[in-house]
């Protein structure tokens, strides 16, 4: 990708991501103008959205447009990779996660990921949902069961293994084991969850059920999803956002993006002109 920006549309004909109604929703995260360079290479534009809570946003858009690398900036996944040089904001309910000496620990307690693939740990199903827990130090056996009971109910799980909770996670179906990660993730209690097209490897009926899963999830957690899968995001998401080349296009309710998008670019990739 150049290291120059490439504007799609003149300027005044864009959507302003910040004017997105979110009902009465507060915006719990939000990026300002946000830029991401890889080394001299520029992959993110000036990106400015509001993530409204307890709703789900579903982030869509070609392959390399930039999505994926949003997601991880707003739990700073990115630190890992040394050549990446962030300007701009990223406020988790109103505290810049890059402000030097954020605890950054504390952050990723507050956003949890689940990733494209899932990866439960080499444990035993219990000790999967109950591993950020023990690292924090906890190890009494009534909490922890409560713990392993909420999270696996919360993740449309727990009916499944209740009776195996010793059994070894990575014996469960990928459907299974995916929805054990978003046990994992919700365990500590986050008030975002992000993830990275967490149905991509999962065949239909697994794909059903974790939608489910991500649809109840959202009246307690806020849900941050990229998926390459347009129906998905209109079956699921409440609001849309339109990534091209690094810069957010549009972003708008997801009945809006889908049924009366702002942009021709929106209206041709929703509907399968390109991507």
């Amino acid at each position: 990708m150049s290291a120059e920006p490439i504007e799609p549309f003149p300027i005044s004909d864009r959507s302003n991501a910040e004017n997105v109604d979110a009902e009465d929703s507060r915006t719990i995260v939000e990026a300002r103008d946000l830029n991401l360079f890889y080394g001299e290479t520029q992959t993110l534009f000036d990106i400015n959205i509001e993530i409204p809570e307890h709703k789900v946003t579903a982030f869509i858009g070609p392959s390399g447009c930039g999505k994926s690398t949003l997601l991880r900036c707003m739990n700073r996944l990115n630190d890992l990779i040394d050549s990446v040089r962030i300007d701009g904001q990223v406020l988790v309910d109103d505290e810049d996660i890059y402000e030097p000496g954020y605890d950054i620990i504390s952050l990723r307690r507050q956003v949890g990921m689940v990733f494209q693939k899932s990866n439960p740990f080499p444990k035993s199903i219990y000790e999967n949902v109950v591993y950020g827990h023990r690292i924090a130090g906890v190890n009494d056996r009534a909490v922890l069961d409560e713990v392993v009971e909420r999270s696996l109910k919360a993740a449309a799980l727990w009916e499944e293994v209740k009776d195996r909770l010793d059994a070894f996670a990575l014996g469960l179906s990928g459907g299974q084991q995916q929805r054990l990660c978003i046990a994992r993730a919700i365990a500590v209690e986050p008030s975002v969850v992000l993830m990275d097209e967490p149905c991509s490897a999962l065949d239909p009926i697994a794909t059903g059920r974790v939608e489910e899963t991500i649809s109840e999830l959202k009246h307690d957690y806020t849900i941050v999803i990229v998926t390459h899968n347009l129906q998905q995001a209109s079956r699921i998401s409440d609001y849309t956002a339109f990534f091209y080349l690094g810069q957010l296009i549009e972003h708008d309710p997801t009945e809006e993006m889908f049924t009366t998008p702002k942009l021709k670019q929106t209206e041709d990739y929703v509907t399968g002109r390109f991507g």
